[in-house]
């Protein structure tokens, strides 16, 4: 095991997940009025050869998403049914955020993968990617 030094991730290196969005506006109502993540950073002066960019997570999070649109080549999000963004809750998932969620735009589908839907609920964004709330926690795999 390499043990985690400067200049080599570890358990407190942040993570950005960085992908594409079709409608900025719509992909921050589902992860800030659906979710209840924070806007983090967006670009706010379009600048020539520069990506609009929303950054959403929780502040002190050592992780947060960048949601990124070219308006003058726009790239087309493409996820697949496995390409989800899982939250462990460690508890059952409050119904009220599926139903935010949905209000926000998201859509409530069944997991592609039926442990999903054993042990959480699935919603897809505006861009069509997976938010998994997951009943279980993160740790030792549970039995």
């Amino acid at each position: 095991m390499i043990t985690p030094s400067e200049g080599v991730p570890g358990p407190a290196t942040h993570v950005r997940l960085a992908r594409p969005s079709r409608d900025l506006a719509a992909a921050e109502r589902f992860w800030v009025e659906g979710l209840g993540l924070s806007v983090l950073w967006r670009s706010t002066e379009r600048e020539p050869g520069t990506h609009d960019l929303l950054m959403l997570g929780f502040p002190d999070a050592a992780w947060h998403f960048e949601l990124a649109l070219d308006p003058d080549h726009p790239i087309a999000p493409t996820p697949t049914v496995e390409d989800l963004f899982v939250l462990y809750l460690g508890a059952p998932v409050d119904e009220a955020l599926v139903e935010r969620l949905v209000a926000a735009g998201g859509r409530r589908v069944p997991a592609h993968n039926p442990y999903w839907d054993e042990f959480g609920v699935t919603v897809q964004d505006p861009d069509g990617y997976g938010l998994v709330l997951c009943t279980r926690s993160w740790g030792r795999r549970e039995g």
